[in-house]
């Protein structure tokens, strides 16, 4: 079973859709028994990573999803749902993070527009098989005005130029977590 997190914000309409694209039918839930009990976890999102975190706190899912990627289970974080493992963030004055992947979200460079949105390409920094049959440099729709900046370079699987070269993929284990969209990129 994929189970999808529903902390009661996210574009989960678009995640459903890939994953049922795929010949799969995902579980959509907040409830930690279901994400303990599922083979694989995407954790998507939009909007801020303050917020999002408070939410899975409150639903008890924060320590369910550490529990599961210390477990070293399939777990794949998407846009909001990769810079919520970090640290910290800095947006909305700085917020605390889960904690489970070392390093910090930062605020794109003023002089850039922002949000980035729309399509850029994404450099494969380090061979992973999330990008198995995916040409190096294609192109992933962005919608975000933050990046994270990992402690562990090594983790970098994919980097992105926007301004500045950013981490827009990230690895380690069995936790793949990407900065772009992924169910909206085809």
């Amino acid at each position: 079973m994929i189970a999808v997190i529903d902390y009661g914000a996210g574009n989960l309409r678009s995640v459903i859709n890939a994953v049922n694209s795929l010949g799969f039918e995902p579980l959509v839930t907040s409830n930690p028994e279901d994400i303990r009990r599922a083979d694989k976890v995407i954790l998507p999102g939009v909007g801020a990573a303050g917020s999002t975190v408070e939410s899975l706190k409150q639903q008890g899912l924060d320590a369910v999803i550490a529990e599961y990627i210390a477990a070293g289970r399939p777990f794949m974080g998407i846009c909001i749902g990769m810079q919520v493992l970090f640290d910290y963030t800095e947006e909305g004055g700085g917020a605390e993070c889960l904690g489970i992947i070392p390093g910090r979200v930062k605020k794109l460079p003023a002089s850039l527009k922002v949000p980035h949105m729309g399509w850029n390409q994404v450099s494969q920094v380090n061979l992973h098989p999330v990008f198995k049959g995916i040409e190096d440099e294609s192109y992933f729709y962005f919608v975000h005005s933050y990046y994270v900046e990992p402690e562990d370079d090594s983790i970098i699987i994919g980097s992105t130029r926007y301004g500045i070269d950013f981490a827009s993929a990230v690895a380690s284990g069995n936790l793949v977590a990407v900065q772009f969209h992924p169910e909206k990129s085809g």
